[in-house]
């Protein structure tokens, strides 16, 4: 009879992302993750096979929590425009430093030069652009942005928040999640629907939508979505 495993891999994989951001993948070694979980090696080399099983591991983990996060994102913020910002600010919370910005890199590098890896990449960046294109469809039929092609504006937001990103640990003015939020601010910001229009709307006899906070003011953190640790952990390719 195999003995029950008393810690489950989604646990190690939450520790490992933890040393990642301490260390960086290419000084990541089992003993630490092993010392920040609190087991043996020797378990650790059991479970994943070698260091490599273990970062596909988490890799796998990190892609495989998008679409979830997303939903609980969207499930959180009755404005859809609210859900976009919503989900940077979950980005954020996985990744603040710059310290911990350069380990993703470190982490991007093994992802363009690693087959495996750039398989799982390239999932996690497709399912990041699905769910930036759905979130800029729904705030188009809510009327909270004008008509647009919703793809092109996804990838747009995918690529303007990773150069964002990199921009403020670089400058380092501010806290990231306020950095970030006014980049995407000004790329949304001719893109949305005037009030008064929304208003005309309504009095015209359509449903009521809740509206957007305003660019200038939206220092109100959204609700917490309760996303795992393998949603929106950022690395470029995300």
């Amino acid at each position: 009879m195999s003995r029950r495993r008393t810690v489950a891999d989604q646990d190690i994989i939450a520790a490992a992302l933890r040393a990642i951001a301490r260390v960086g993948p290419s000084d990541l070694t089992l003993a630490e993750v092993a010392r920040e979980i609190g087991l043996a090696p020797a378990t650790l080399l059991q479970r994943f096979g070698s260091k490599r099983g273990l970062l596909l591991a988490v890799a796998k983990a990190s892609g495989g929590g998008v679409a979830e996060c997303f939903a609980q994102v969207r499930a959180a913020n009755p404005s859809p425009l609210a859900a976009i910002f919503a989900s940077f600010d979950e980005m954020t919370r996985f990744c603040n430093t710059p310290e911990s910005m350069a380990h993703s890199l470190a982490f991007l590098q093994i992802d363009l030069m690693d087959p495996d890896f750039h398989r799982i990449a390239l999932e996690s960046a497709r399912a990041t652009q699905d769910g930036y294109r759905t979130l800029v469809e729904d705030a188009i039929a809510a009327r909270e942005l004008i008509p647009c092609d919703a793809a092109r504006v996804a990838r747009t937001l995918q690529a303007a928040s990773s150069g964002s990103m990199l921009g403020w640990a670089i400058v380092r003015e501010g806290s990231l999640r306020d950095w970030i939020r006014h980049d995407i601010e000004t790329l949304l910001g001719p893109l949305r629907r005037s009030r008064l229009a929304r208003k005309s709307v309504t009095r015209r006899g359509g449903p009521k939508r809740p509206e957007s906070p305003p660019c200038e003011s939206s220092r109100r953190r959204s609700p917490r979505t309760r996303c795992s640790y393998r949603s929106f952990r950022w690395r470029l390719r995300s």
